[in-house]
């Protein structure tokens, strides 16, 4: 068995994240032992299964629609990605949490396992504090708190990977993370999801 790799996803379902799917794919075509741990979603509600040779963990969720809604659905998710995640390393002792964001509070979680020589890969997908603000369209206590939160996910991340490098070059500016430990992953489409066809007739 190789070095194993727990993933923690709490914005969508696997292998709906297409995205975090091929990461994980990747890994576990590397030799790493992938396990995911993941929200239900409608098609995709089986606690636990293993799908590739990837182990995926689902844990319900209450979808929050305010301000405080959203902090109560991300405490709650929280907590029981945390008890996932110790039931996972009292099994398998996985060497690296690979946390995706949104939201950015799955370092909270790393900070726990890094205790034990745990390193912390964090996955940034979106800029939540934006997010927050596109949403509604204010900067109060809870914009603050998602900036705190990107920046202490960066500060304590080993090694960050962002989407694009418009979105390094933001993070970069204000966590003041190390670049040499932040790289770009790009997300495309699979190739064999587009097959040629063969050149269209001339009329």
């Amino acid at each position: 068995m190789g070095v194993p790799v727990l993933i923690i996803d709490e914005n969508l379902t696997v292998p709906v994240d297409t995205r975090l799917w091929r990461e994980a794919r990747a890994l576990s075509e590397a030799g790493y032992c992938v396990l995911i741990i993941c929200p239900k979603a409608c098609g995709f509600d089986k606690r636990h299964e293993t799908l590739e040779g990837i182990e995926i963990y689902r844990h319900s969720t209450w979808q929050g629609s305010t301000a405080l809604g959203y902090l109560f659905e991300y405490a709650c998710a929280l907590t029981i990605e945390f008890l996932l995640a110790l039931r996972i390393y009292a099994r398998t002792r996985f060497r690296i949490l690979h946390g995706c964001n949104p939201p950015d509070t799955i370092f909270l979680i790393a900070l726990f396992f890094k205790l034990f020589g745990v390193r912390f890969v964090f996955d940034h997908h979106d800029p939540t504090p934006e997010f927050y603000n596109a949403r509604f369209r204010r900067r109060g206590f809870v914009y603050h708190i998602a900036l705190l939160a990107e920046k202490l996910s960066f500060r304590f991340a080993d090694v960050t990977i962002s989407t694009n490098e418009t979105l390094r070059r933001i993070a970069l500016a204000r966590t003041g993370a190390s670049p040499e430990s932040s790289f770009v992953v790009r997300t495309c489409p699979d190739p064999d999801d587009f097959p040629p066809l063969p050149p269209a007739a001339r009329p």
